[in-house]
């Protein structure tokens, strides 16, 4: 399977904005953003660059939103067709499916410093829901569904240093945390205002529907 293998600092520099892909480091002075807040490339600190089409505008949006997941094309294109399917505005219901990927869960919830991170931890089988290893980041979660650490793996390096950011992080209304345990239960299902992503995702809709 094709995967990005690059500094993926780049793809922050690329979009201008900060997708926080490396976890804290994305909260410090070592940010790439913060180091080098122009394009990356020979011409990345051009100033005669000319002015963005509504069509390219429609393209970095959608880059964005794959890049802040972990997608490839074909996996977003998937999730997208599969909100479309579903009833009420495509853009909130694919903002809805992306939060809803297990992978991304396990991030939300604090396990993970990052969605690469926390990706690795459920490839890995290190996380279970509703009783049972779950090791495919794609899962989709439901309300109701309890998120926890497996027993063996509650000494896990990673996940230790991960949920002592989690006050700092803090975690999302549609989920509920036990710090103690770690275990999480989803409370009811995201919204893009949960998301509280720094993306136009209706941009996305009208780039697909071209």
């Amino acid at each position: 399977m094709a995967r990005y293998t690059g500094s993926i600092c780049r793809y922050c520099r690329r979009e201008q904005v900060k997708l926080f892909l490396k976890g804290t480091r994305c909260l410090t002075d070592k940010c790439a953003i913060e180091r080098r807040n122009y394009i990356p490339g020979q011409h990345g600190q051009s100033k005669g660059r000319r002015r963005a089409s509504e069509y390219s505008r429609q393209l970095r949006e959608k880059q964005k939103l794959k890049r802040i997941y972990g997608l490839l094309e074909r996996q977003f294109l998937f999730t997208f067709k599969r909100a479309e399917r579903l009833t009420g505005m495509t853009g909130d219901n694919l903002v809805s499916l992306l939060e809803r990927r297990l992978d991304n869960v396990v991030y939300r919830l604090g396990l993970a410093l990052s969605r690469r991170a926390s990706r690795q931890l459920v490839n890995h089988g290190h996380v279970m829901v509703n009783g049972k290893k779950v090791d495919i980041a794609s899962f989709l979660v439901h309300q109701g569904d309890v998120i926890e650490v497996r027993p063996r793996s509650r000494e896990n390096v990673a996940i230790k240093a991960a949920v002592e950011t989690v006050e700092q992080r803090g975690v999302p209304q549609w989920l509920d945390w036990n710090l103690g345990t770690l275990r999480g239960e989803v409370r009811g299902l995201p919204t893009k205002e949960d998301a509280a992503l720094p993306v136009d995702e209706q941009l996305v809709v009208v780039l697909y529907s071209r």
